[in-house]
């Protein structure tokens, strides 16, 4: 599965860089009886709308045409990455500083498997966010590897 995700990521990246958008992530998933090939895409000022995403989905169904690199038959989908857009390189950390963001992890910190909070600081070793546990607010480090899931979260609280 990997595989088929490396090879479209190098043949959706030029088209995704040619019109100065962002891949944001992409996912080939089974639901129900079919394959559905999603392509996330944004602006790198975070704004995309429905031409965006028919533009790149016209330009990769024609590449995607003559490489075939997928056998089963699928849905291709290209869609914006949502308000709460994942968290999965470098640089989504670094602009989500500041933000509200959702995380689980692989096994529990302080007793813990999810957080939601503010990312206050990102780094090489992991990320620290300031979470709110029933009245207090307290820090939290959470090491990279110990990360399952980051994205940006919406706070009903504020």
């Amino acid at each position: 599965m990997s595989n088929i995700l490396t090879e479209i990521e190098k043949l959706v990246t030029p088209i995704v860089e040619e019109l100065n958008l962002e891949l944001v992530d992409l996912e080939f998933v089974k639901e129900g009886r079919s394959w559905f090939l999603r392509i996330y895409v944004d602006t790198h000022e975070g704004g995309i709308d429905i031409e965006h995403c028919a533009l790149v989905s016209e330009r990769l169904s024609e590449v995607l045409d003559g490489k075939d690199p997928i056998e089963q038959n699928y849905f291709l989908e290209v869609s914006s990455p949502g308000a709460e857009r994942p968290l999965k390189k470098e640089s989504d950390y670094e602009r989500a500083v500041g933000k509200f963001i959702y995380v689980k992890t692989y096994e529990p910190v302080n007793g813990l498997k999810e957080f939601e909070g503010i990312l206050t600081a990102y780094s090489d070793q992991g990320l620290e966010m300031e979470v709110r546990i029933k009245t207090r607010k307290i820090k939290v480090q959470l090491a990279k590897e110990k990360v399952a899931l980051a994205r940006l979260a919406i706070n009903f609280s504020a």
